[in-house]
């Protein structure tokens, strides 16, 4: 019954949100209790892994049948992000085990690659792998780092500016770069040296959380403290911004889609906005329930993927159908 009425609820809200083409096609899924589900990422054979931080687990959905179940990762688990790495599995930052994780989606073997005991505690953050295959990783504490799958090797460096390393992501050429939430600031890795170039984005105490790269290697930056959305792009130097709409945005999440529609998260308006950079126009489609606290966006052709932490459940758009 409360599946339902959430449901209900859901589609009541779906109404009210503007679109530019037909009407929007999201669906809901319901997640066990508690799982506060933090990271989102789709599976190579058409489910959807998520990261229950509270359960200490990898939660796996089949959209077909609704099914959940979740794997537990090991003892003191807490995992934050999730991605598909390029062997097709399931690679997770575990800030409860200061370790990275692998989900073998075939054998469902769970291996644990822990941070070295000098580093500390780190409080683990996303994960992206290079064009080398070799796996990068943050932590909130101010470290970044590299794991390389084939020989286990793991080093860890310190943040330029301290406390702070969050989101991170590739480009399509293969190049990595991460921002710093604490460290206000966007930092490109040499992947040969792992040295980290700082570059700073023009608007002071901006709190950048996460950061994505269209299919041109431009970086799309959600910024927390001042509630824009930033695109650099490495190439020519150029940085731009928009404000999200409403009265006190929080951007949080984001990410950009195989039509380079850029999708964030906003946590100041309950909202989840998505970005045309051709026409500069915001699409503004509001939750369902207060507190739904979107804290990362991913997604697959024709669909985008919101784990709503603060409603333990997945959310997924069918994309095409907002711009």
């Amino acid at each position: 019954m409360v599946a339902l009425l959430r449901r209900l609820a859901f589609a009541a809200t779906a109404a009210l949100a503007p679109t530019s083409a037909s009407a929007l096609d999201r669906q809901v899924y319901d997640l066990p209790q508690g799982a506060r589900p933090h990271d989102v990422a789709p599976a190579p054979d058409g489910k959807v892994w998520y990261t229950a931080q509270r359960n200490g687990a990898l939660g796996i959905l089949d959209p077909k049948s609704g099914q959940v179940r979740e794997v537990p990762l090991g003892p003191k688990s807490a995992p934050h992000g999730v991605i598909q790495g390029p062997d097709g599995a399931a690679w997770i930052t575990d800030g409860g085990q200061n370790a990275i994780v692998r989900f073998d989606p075939h054998t469902e073997e769970v291996k644990v690659w822990r941070l070295p005991k000098e580093t500390g505690y780190t409080n683990l953050n996303t994960g992206a792998f290079d064009r080398n295959g070799v796996h990068w990783f943050t932590g909130q504490n101010g470290i970044y780092g590299r794991l390389d799958p084939k020989t286990g090797d793991i080093k860890v460096f310190k943040d330029p500016d301290g406390r702070g390393p969050y989101g991170i992501a590739s480009t399509p050429d293969g190049e990595v770069y991460y921002v710093s939430l604490a460290g206000n600031h966007l930092a490109r890795i040499d992947l040969e040296t792992g040295e980290a170039r700082v570059i700073e984005p023009p608007t002071p105490n901006q709190g950048a959380r996460r950061v994505w790269s269209d299919s041109q290697g431009r970086l799309w930056i959600s910024e927390w403290n001042s509630g824009q959305l930033s695109m650099h792009d490495p190439v020519s130097g150029e940085w731009k911004a928009w404000k999200l709409p409403g009265e006190s945005p929080k951007a949080y999440a984001v990410y950009v889609d195989e039509r380079d529609i850029v999708w964030v998260s906003d946590f100041g308006g309950n909202a989840i906005h998505s970005f045309d950079p051709k026409t500069e126009a915001f699409t503004t489609i509001p939750k369902s329930e207060e507190g739904a606290n979107v804290r990362q966006i991913l997604g697959r052709p024709g669909e985008v993927w919101l784990p709503e932490s603060g409603a333990d459940r997945l959310v997924v758009i069918r994309a095409g159908t907002t711009q």
